[in-house]
């Protein structure tokens, strides 16, 4: 793939860049080293390599999926400026 200046340009007016016209030919020069490169890496074989999410191999700890809290609904509210039937009651914002 190879851009030319009207394609830049073009691009440049959607991401709301303004480049000069004499700047347009060395940025599409610099465009399409980057593509040129994008290309390369499109062209490594990953075929035995598994996906990453992480540089450092790490394990997650699994718990149980259980409910270990609830039913302190007097300690959750103590505080609260107002409250009603068990939570906390807020200002109306929108009318």
């Amino acid at each position: 793939m190879s851009l030319d200046k009207a394609t830049v340009a073009k691009v440049a007016n959607l991401a709301r860049i303004k480049i000069v016209e004499k700047d347009l030919e060395p940025m599409a020069a610099e465009l399409n080293n980057i593509l040129g490169w994008v290309e390369q890496l499109g062209e490594v074989d990953t075929e035995n390599v598994e996906p990453m999410t992480s540089v450092a191999e790490m394990r997650l700890r699994w718990r149980a999926d259980e409910v270990t809290d609830g039913g302190y609904v007097e300690d959750v509210v103590a505080n609260a400026p107002s409250r009603e039937d068990g939570f906390f009651a807020v200002p109306k914002v929108i009318e």
